[in-house]
Protein backbone atom coordinates (compact mmCIF):
# COMPACT_ATOMS: atom_id res chain seq x y z
CA UNK A 1 0.00 0.00 0.00
CA UNK A 2 1.22 3.31 -1.10
CA UNK A 3 1.83 6.44 1.15
CA UNK A 4 -0.28 8.18 -1.14
CA UNK A 5 -3.28 5.88 -0.86
CA UNK A 6 -3.08 6.66 3.25
CA UNK A 7 -2.71 10.34 2.25
CA UNK A 8 -6.22 10.06 0.26
CA UNK A 9 -8.22 8.36 2.85
CA UNK A 10 -6.91 11.26 5.06
CA UNK A 11 -7.86 14.28 2.62
CA UNK A 12 -10.41 16.77 4.24
CA UNK A 13 -12.99 16.08 1.29
CA UNK A 14 -13.66 12.78 2.68
CA UNK A 15 -15.88 11.08 5.68
CA UNK A 16 -13.55 12.29 7.82
CA UNK A 17 -14.66 15.68 8.28
CA UNK A 18 -11.42 17.49 8.03
CA UNK A 19 -13.62 19.76 6.39
CA UNK A 20 -15.37 20.75 8.91
CA UNK A 21 -12.86 21.36 11.69
CA UNK A 22 -9.99 24.21 11.54
CA UNK A 23 -7.69 23.33 14.04
CA UNK A 24 -8.51 26.65 16.52
CA UNK A 25 -8.47 28.69 13.19
CA UNK A 26 -11.47 30.37 13.21
CA UNK A 27 -11.21 31.31 16.68
CA UNK A 28 -7.72 32.66 15.76
CA UNK A 29 -9.32 34.39 13.36
CA UNK A 30 -12.04 35.80 15.38
CA UNK A 31 -10.13 36.88 17.94
CA UNK A 32 -7.71 38.52 15.74
CA UNK A 33 -4.69 36.51 16.34
CA UNK A 34 -4.81 35.36 12.41
CA UNK A 35 -5.56 37.73 9.63
CA UNK A 36 -3.33 37.69 7.31
CA UNK A 37 -0.67 35.09 5.08
CA UNK A 38 1.88 36.01 7.85
CA UNK A 39 -0.20 35.39 10.87
CA UNK A 40 -1.47 32.22 9.39
CA UNK A 41 2.42 30.86 8.45
CA UNK A 42 3.31 31.46 12.06
CA UNK A 43 0.51 29.48 13.45
CA UNK A 44 0.35 26.61 11.35
CA UNK A 45 4.23 26.57 12.62
CA UNK A 46 2.91 26.85 16.22
CA UNK A 47 0.18 24.33 15.68
CA UNK A 48 2.99 21.70 13.86
CA UNK A 49 5.23 21.74 16.16
CA UNK A 50 2.77 21.39 19.24
CA UNK A 51 -0.34 19.37 18.36
CA UNK A 52 0.97 18.09 14.91
CA UNK A 53 4.13 16.26 16.80
CA UNK A 54 1.97 15.16 19.45
CA UNK A 55 -0.84 13.21 17.62
CA UNK A 56 2.19 12.12 15.14
CA UNK A 57 4.39 10.54 18.08
CA UNK A 58 1.39 8.48 19.29
CA UNK A 59 0.11 7.58 15.77
CA UNK A 60 3.73 6.24 15.15
CA UNK A 61 4.08 4.57 18.05
CA UNK A 62 0.52 2.42 17.70
CA UNK A 63 2.18 1.83 14.25
CA UNK A 64 5.69 0.69 15.76
CA UNK A 65 3.25 -1.55 17.95
CA UNK A 66 4.61 0.27 20.49
CA UNK A 67 0.99 1.06 22.15
CA UNK A 68 -2.12 -0.36 21.66
CA UNK A 69 -5.24 1.28 21.18
CA UNK A 70 -6.75 1.04 24.72
CA UNK A 71 -3.63 2.43 26.33
CA UNK A 72 -2.87 5.64 23.24
CA UNK A 73 -6.53 6.34 24.16
CA UNK A 74 -5.47 6.95 27.55
CA UNK A 75 -2.21 8.90 26.34
CA UNK A 76 -3.76 11.15 24.22
CA UNK A 77 -6.61 11.87 26.42
CA UNK A 78 -3.69 12.99 29.33
CA UNK A 79 -2.17 15.13 25.75
CA UNK A 80 -5.35 16.93 25.62
CA UNK A 81 -6.06 19.31 27.95
CA UNK A 82 -9.32 20.70 26.41
CA UNK A 83 -12.41 18.78 26.42
CA UNK A 84 -13.41 20.30 22.75
CA UNK A 85 -10.32 19.36 21.67
CA UNK A 86 -10.83 15.69 22.79
CA UNK A 87 -14.24 16.12 20.77
CA UNK A 88 -13.04 17.18 18.02
CA UNK A 89 -9.92 14.70 17.54
CA UNK A 90 -12.86 11.47 18.75
CA UNK A 91 -15.36 13.23 15.79
CA UNK A 92 -12.11 13.24 13.12
CA UNK A 93 -11.18 9.75 14.37
CA UNK A 94 -14.88 7.79 14.13
CA UNK A 95 -14.65 9.86 10.53
CA UNK A 96 -11.67 7.81 9.78
CA UNK A 97 -12.27 4.80 10.84
CA UNK A 98 -15.61 4.38 9.48
CA UNK A 99 -13.28 5.54 5.74
CA UNK A 100 -11.01 2.77 6.91
CA UNK A 101 -13.77 -0.42 7.75
CA UNK A 102 -14.32 0.19 3.83
CA UNK A 103 -11.27 -0.24 2.95
CA UNK A 104 -9.34 -2.72 5.19
CA UNK A 105 -13.35 -5.02 5.91
CA UNK A 106 -10.96 -7.67 7.06
CA UNK A 107 -9.06 -5.83 9.44
CA UNK A 108 -10.18 -6.42 13.06
CA UNK A 109 -11.14 -3.13 13.99
CA UNK A 110 -12.85 -3.36 17.46
CA UNK A 111 -10.20 -2.90 19.85
CA UNK A 112 -10.54 0.87 18.39
CA UNK A 113 -14.03 1.18 20.08
CA UNK A 114 -16.94 3.70 18.72
CA UNK A 115 -15.39 6.89 19.16
CA UNK A 116 -11.57 6.50 19.12
CA UNK A 117 -9.09 9.57 19.23
CA UNK A 118 -7.70 10.66 15.59
CA UNK A 119 -4.02 9.87 15.96
CA UNK A 120 -4.84 5.99 17.35
CA UNK A 121 -6.95 5.13 13.83
CA UNK A 122 -4.02 6.85 12.37
CA UNK A 123 -2.08 4.17 13.96
CA UNK A 124 -3.62 1.21 13.37
CA UNK A 125 -4.44 2.54 9.75
CA UNK A 126 -0.39 2.76 9.48
CA UNK A 127 -0.39 -0.96 10.15
CA UNK A 128 -3.13 -2.00 8.05
CA UNK A 129 -1.48 -0.55 4.95
CA UNK A 130 1.90 -1.43 5.87
CA UNK A 131 3.51 2.08 6.42
CA UNK A 132 6.58 2.25 8.65
CA UNK A 133 5.48 4.60 11.72
CA UNK A 134 8.12 7.13 9.98
CA UNK A 135 5.55 7.43 7.01
CA UNK A 136 2.75 7.66 9.08
CA UNK A 137 3.85 10.06 11.15
CA UNK A 138 4.99 12.09 7.88
CA UNK A 139 0.86 12.07 7.15
CA UNK A 140 -0.37 13.54 10.35
CA UNK A 141 2.02 15.79 10.42
CA UNK A 142 1.29 16.82 7.01
CA UNK A 143 -2.55 16.80 7.23
CA UNK A 144 -2.48 18.34 10.58
CA UNK A 145 -1.02 22.00 8.64
CA UNK A 146 -3.09 21.58 5.48
CA UNK A 147 -6.54 21.57 7.43
CA UNK A 148 -5.85 24.34 9.37
CA UNK A 149 -4.19 26.21 6.54
CA UNK A 150 -7.47 25.44 4.10
CA UNK A 151 -9.48 27.12 6.73
CA UNK A 152 -7.70 30.34 7.23
CA UNK A 153 -7.44 30.39 3.39
CA UNK A 154 -11.45 30.07 3.44
CA UNK A 155 -12.24 32.42 6.37
CA UNK A 156 -10.02 34.64 5.16
CA UNK A 157 -10.59 34.22 1.81
CA UNK A 158 -6.63 34.67 0.95
CA UNK A 159 -4.73 34.02 -2.49
CA UNK A 160 -4.78 30.04 -2.78
CA UNK A 161 -1.36 30.60 -4.36
CA UNK A 162 -0.03 32.25 -1.24
CA UNK A 163 -1.28 29.98 1.06
CA UNK A 164 -0.01 27.20 -0.40
CA UNK A 165 3.66 29.13 -0.94
CA UNK A 166 3.32 29.38 3.00
CA UNK A 167 2.81 25.86 3.60
CA UNK A 168 5.55 25.04 0.79
CA UNK A 169 7.74 27.10 3.32
CA UNK A 170 6.68 24.82 6.14
CA UNK A 171 7.78 21.35 4.52
CA UNK A 172 11.13 21.02 5.74
CA UNK A 173 9.63 22.15 9.68
CA UNK A 174 6.83 18.96 8.80
CA UNK A 175 9.98 16.45 7.67
CA UNK A 176 12.16 17.54 11.14
CA UNK A 177 8.86 16.91 13.76
CA UNK A 178 7.73 13.88 11.38
CA UNK A 179 11.51 12.18 12.62
CA UNK A 180 11.31 13.71 15.97
CA UNK A 181 7.69 12.09 16.49
CA UNK A 182 9.21 9.02 15.90
CA UNK A 183 11.67 9.09 19.12
CA UNK A 184 9.26 9.18 21.27
CA UNK A 185 5.77 10.19 22.82
CA UNK A 186 5.45 13.80 22.64
CA UNK A 187 3.88 15.63 26.07
CA UNK A 188 3.43 18.52 25.65
CA UNK A 189 0.88 20.91 24.78
CA UNK A 190 -0.61 24.59 23.96
CA UNK A 191 -2.39 26.71 26.08
CA UNK A 192 -3.06 29.16 23.51
CA UNK A 193 -4.59 26.05 21.32
CA UNK A 194 -6.62 24.74 24.21
CA UNK A 195 -8.50 28.46 24.92
CA UNK A 196 -9.44 28.53 21.32
CA UNK A 197 -10.71 25.20 21.30
CA UNK A 198 -12.77 25.98 24.44
CA UNK A 199 -13.80 29.76 23.32
CA UNK A 200 -14.95 28.38 20.29
CA UNK A 201 -17.69 26.32 21.90
CA UNK A 202 -19.44 29.33 23.86
CA UNK A 203 -19.53 31.58 20.52
CA UNK A 204 -22.84 31.36 18.66
CA UNK A 205 -23.34 29.99 14.42
CA UNK A 206 -19.71 28.92 14.41
CA UNK A 207 -18.62 28.12 10.60
CA UNK A 208 -16.71 25.19 12.03
CA UNK A 209 -17.23 22.45 14.20
CA UNK A 210 -13.58 23.14 16.06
Amino acid sequence: MSVAMVMTLADSRLPIGGHVHSGGVEEAVVSGLVRDVTSVEAYLRRRIRTSGLVAASLAAAVCAGELDPGRAEAEADARTPAPAARTASRAQGRGLLRLAKQVWPEQDWRALGARPHLPTVFGVVGIAAGLTPAQIAGIVVYTTMTGAATAAQRLLALDPAAVAACTVRLTDLCDRTADEAVTGLAALSDPLQDVLAQRHLQRGMPLFAS
